[in-house]
């Protein structure tokens, strides 16, 4: 199999896999975000960090499909915020495990980048679109009179959920990624 066919075929299955979790979203986003952010890391680690930033830009999209969220509808600037604060968590975790050569280096990329996403997320979502652009929400809610607590919500899931989403992904994305390593390289 051609190597760039290979790696095509191994973010098709993350996507596939982001796809299906997406689908738990109104279950609990601590289903949805950590599979979502272990597949961005596991992209970034075992095909490369192209594919992982195409994965941070179409979960978004995708996890707008299935859930309809009023949020992202009234406020489409936070799109291209949650797809950066992806790539974020992405990069952070390559970089640290592929560019640095301390021991614990991929353990403290991947804590590094779900500490930097959660942050960049909340300052830029919690601190200046929805301060901005909060009240648009009212006219995409079935009962407008929630936004207030459609408000608080949203301030907790794109902070504080963000960076629990990211260390638990992280952790699960550690745990895949010892075995799979091994694996992959007994391929190449």
């Amino acid at each position: 199999m051609n190597h760039n066919t290979k790696k095509l075929a191994q973010a098709a299955l993350l996507l596939a896999i982001c796809l299906i979790a997406q689908y738990f979203k109104n279950i609990s986003v601590y289903i949805t975000g950590p599979i979502i952010n272990a597949c961005l890391i596991i992209a970034a680690l075992a095909i490369g960090p192209v594919y992982a930033l195409i994965l941070s830009v179409i979960t978004p999209v995708t996890a707008f499909f299935f859930t309809g969220s009023p949020i992202m509808a009234a406020i489409p600037l936070m799109f291209p915020v949650i797809m950066a604060g992806n790539a974020i968590l992405a990069l952070g975790s390559w970089y640290f495990y592929k560019k640095l050569t301390f021991r614990y280096r991929l353990i403290l990329g991947m804590i590094a980048g779900s500490i930097v996403k959660a942050a960049f997320m909340g300052l830029v979502i919690v601190g200046v679109l929805l301060p901005s652009f909060g009240s648009n929400i009212a006219s995409h809610l079935p009962k407008p009179e929630a936004l207030p607590g459609v408000l608080a919500a949203a301030r907790v899931t794109f902070s504080w959920t963000q960076l629990f989403a990211g260390l638990i992904g992280s952790a699960l994305a550690w745990m895949i990624w010892i075995p799979l390593k091994k694996s992959l390289n007994q391929f190449d």
